[in-house]
């Protein structure tokens, strides 16, 4: 696996956007509608990557920096989203590579702590975060108020680096 830093509206982000987006519409009826803006995934105040299998877009996910709003942020929250894997590529462990990259990321960016937020009609995922360290916090976002929506954080300083994995953007990809 190549894990690449990209453009939020580069081919294979956009691509992978919209297929978490038709998830998120098979599991809840609607695609996420939180404001995201291609320049919130800018460093050095986000990330976007790509994960690639022999040259094939397969996982995706992204940072943007966040800080205390009345949406329920906190100063130095990194909030991650579009986290997302294509079927035919799961149960590889594509999910927690770009996790800990888009971590890596956030914390050398100066961010204390990595958010997120997801509901319960992906119970994968939040399996996953749990695993990886993640634990409830107080709901922020769009969807704060939505009896589906669960919000989790891990804080960023008690982490290990686990090294840069990421490859130059491709122009032209």
């Amino acid at each position: 696996m190549e894990i690449r830093h990209v453009r939020y509206d580069h081919p294979d982000a956009v691509l992978l956007t919209a297929r978490v987006q038709q998830e998120y519409v098979e599991r809840y009826g609607d695609p996420d509608a939180t404001p995201v803006d291609p320049g919130d995934f800018e460093p050095p105040r986000g990330l976007f990557l790509v994960a690639y299998l022999d040259g094939v877009p397969v996982a995706t996910g992204g940072w943007r920096a966040q800080d205390a709003s009345p949406e329920g942020h906190e100063d130095g929250d990194a909030e991650l989203k579009r986290m997302y894997v294509v079927p035919e590529a799961r149960g590889r462990g594509l999910a927690r590579q770009v996790l800990a990259a888009l971590e890596d990321s956030a914390a050398a960016a100066g961010r204390s702590r990595m958010v997120l937020e997801t509901g319960t009609r992906q119970p994968e995922a939040i399996a996953l975060y749990v695993s990886c360290g993640y634990a409830p916090i107080t709901k922020f976002g769009l969807y704060r108020d939505d009896p589906l929506s669960r919000c989790f954080g891990t804080d960023l300083a008690v982490r290990p680096v686990r090294g840069n994995v990421l490859q130059a953007e491709v122009p032209g990809r």
